[in-house]
Order: C-alpha cells, then structure tokens, then sequence
C-alpha cells in the first residue's frame, strides 16, 4: 500500500454556543482535513485545526507545510513501513506539530485498515469505550452555574471550568461552581496561562480554604514558565497538569524529573500526531505519572485519533478531555467513532472507521 497523493479540504462545525477562554473566544471550529490516497485504493483520513496562539500555525501554513514539505517526503513510500515513514515525516520540517499530526493520523488510520483492525487495537488494545468531560467557558458566574447544571444532567461527572481572565472573580466563578455541581461532578480547572506563579497559589490556597475540592488545575501560568509551573506545584495540594509546558517527549522528561507538574497532557496537535503521543505515555508510565488526553477546539477526525490513543493507553491514560464534537451543533463525520454526550464509543471498522464526512469542501491547492 503505497502513498500516491494527497486531497485537502475545509471543514467547518458551527458551535452549540460560543466557547471561550483566556486567550480567545470562537463560534465554530474549523479545520484543514487531509485525505491519503494509495495505490491500493484506500483512503487514510486526518486533520488539523489553525492554532496560531499554541503552535504558532495556521490553515494556510498547514496546508502548505503538508503540500510542499511533507508529502514530497513520503510520497511513493509503503505504509507498511510505518516507522520508516513516521520518521521521514517528523524530519522533513521542524515545529508545524499539526500539520505533522493531520498527516500522522492520516497515516495510522491507512497502517491499521491494512490490518483491516481499529487503530486502538494495533496501539495496544483495550476497553472501546470512555468518558470524557465536558468544558464549561469563562462567562457571567450565573451563566457558567446554568451550564454546569445542564452538564450534570446530560451525565457528565466531570468538568473542566475555564478561569484566567481575572483572579478576584475566577475564583467567585469556581466557588459558585462547585457548590451547585461540586458533589455530583469533578471539578477541573483551566486556566490557559492566564495568571502568574504567586496568583495561582494565592488562588488555590483559597479555594482549598473554602472548601472547594479540586481533581487538578491545567496549565496556570506560561507554558514556557517551567519554573513557575514547579513553584505552583511545591506550594499547594492540588494537582499541577502541564499543557502547554509539555509538547514533546523530551519537555515532558524535563517536567517530570524537576518536578514541574502532577499530570501531563496530551494532544495530538501539540506532539505532531500519534507516535509521541504514544511514546510520552509509555515515559509518564515509567515514571509512574498520569496523563490526561485532550484536543483542541477541533473536529471529530483527529479527536477520534485521540480516542483510539486513549483507550490503548489507559492505564496511563486516565483522564479524558476530548469533548470538542459535543460542542458542535452536529458532527459531519460518518463511521468510527460516536460522540454521545459523555460517552465516546469506537467501532470495530478498520482503522478510524470513517465512511464519510459531510459538509466537506474540497480546496484546489497548488
């Protein structure tokens, strides 16, 4: 099964309301999508979303790191040789994680139908089926209680609260939170950056003081702070996730030994697709650390990927935050994964499953 060519595509997913954070505010989510095409036939499905403010990418600069760097790379290669082909693609250009992930996906989604098995089992195997969370945007404290409450009752028993826009009131939001939904959900927090190493633990040591019980807080301070990451996560009880901190394999070597972080997350956008995905949960394992999987504000197709990570690594896996398709008014992608509130379930298809997407339009490029 070689690589042939390559299509790209725009798809777009109107949002069930706007989802907001520190760093941004959006309505939709819209995404680069990549179909691989071989000599056999077969299709391999992946995609990316622009992240311009986390990896520095955008649609344009995906699409045309994939088309004049990338696949000029690997085209005419077997994918039978997959670590051959992996390598050839994470050394054909530095950074570019997701346009590096889009094709990656692409690539194992092709590796496992040759297999004519899911992915999932060609990582590892494992139970097909988990929970993710559900986010809750930064907004109003009245609004995010309402939100929260309907969360809980369409089932999820986790959220993840997004603070770090303003420290007096972020921790009003929490507080408020956590008393309407606080015994019936665990409570995350995510607060992008948005406050400095000493506001964090001002902040942690008084919800701890309230009473508040918090499962972790995602990535408080500069993701290239480390420092500040390790003096959050000496001074209070609560667990420390590194997200921006940690893309690659190495980074998370250097968090994990200094001590920088309790959890890791990982994204397939941020490692540049599933082989350091994978290869960091095989680190955290050794070191005995857990990880969260998580996504951007993206499509379906690479959070599916996600997913079949997941389920592969779930002893070291034990958080999921992969809840960007039940954001989503509707989810184009047809096969593979279902999307059901809390639930994600994978089917047995090969590879990712999918049998089509609609809403697809096809982009003429170069």
């Amino acid at each position: 099964m070689k690589i042939t060519e390559i299509e790209f595509g725009k798809l777009k997913m109107p949002l069930k309301t706007p989802f907001k954070t520190a760093l941004r505010t959006i309505d939709c989510m819209e995404d680069v999508v990549i179909i691989l095409h071989t000599d056999t036939g077969q299709r391999g499905f992946g995609s990316a979303p622009a992240t311009a403010l986390i990896t520095g990418e955008t649609h344009g600069s995906i699409i045309e790191a994939i088309r004049t760097v990338i696949m000029p790379a690997i085209v005419g290669e077997d994918v039978a040789n997959l670590n051959r082909v992996v390598h050839l693609l994470q050394q054909s250009i530095v950074g570019n994680f997701s346009a590096k992930a889009a094709v990656e996906i692409a690539l194992y989604d092709l590796f496992a139908q040759s297999f004519n098995a899911p992915l999932y089992r060609i990582l590892g195997g494992g139970e097909p089926v988990i929970s993710t969370d559900l986010t809750i945007s930064v907004d109003y404290i009245d609004k995010m209680v309402k939100d929260a409450l309907d969360a809980v009752a369409r089932g999820f028993d986790a959220l993840k609260i997004k603070v770090g826009k303003d420290l007096t009131l972020d921790i009003e939001r929490v507080k408020a939170v956590y008393a309407a939904v606080g015994d019936k959900a665990l409570i995350r927090l995510d607060a992008n950056q948005g406050w400095t190493p000493k506001q964090t633990v001002s902040a942690l040591r008084q919800l701890e003081e309230a009473g508040v019980e918090l499962e972790c807080i995602e990535q408080p301070v500069r993701g290239d702070d480390i420092e500040g990451m390790k003096y959050v996560t000496e001074r209070v009880s609560t667990l420390v996730m590194a997200d921006e901190s940690s893309f690659g394999p190495r980074e998370v070597i250097d968090l994990i030994r200094m001590r920088g972080a309790d959890i890791i997350n990982i994204k397939l956008m941020k490692t540049g697709g599933i082989s350091n995905a994978v290869k960091i949960a095989d680190i955290a394992a050794i070191y005995g650390v857990e990880c969260m999987i998580g996504c951007m504000a993206e499509t379906s197709i690479g959070v599916s990927a996600a997913a079949h990570v997941a389920v592969a690594k779930s002893t070291t896996i034990t958080r999921i935050d992969l809840d960007s398709p039940s954001l989503a008014k509707v989810n184009p992608v047809i096969g593979g994964v279902t999307f059901d509130d809390a639930e994600i379930r994978i089917s047995d298809a090969p590879g990712l499953g999918i049998e089509s997407i609609s809403e697809l339009s096809m982009l003429k490029v170069g």
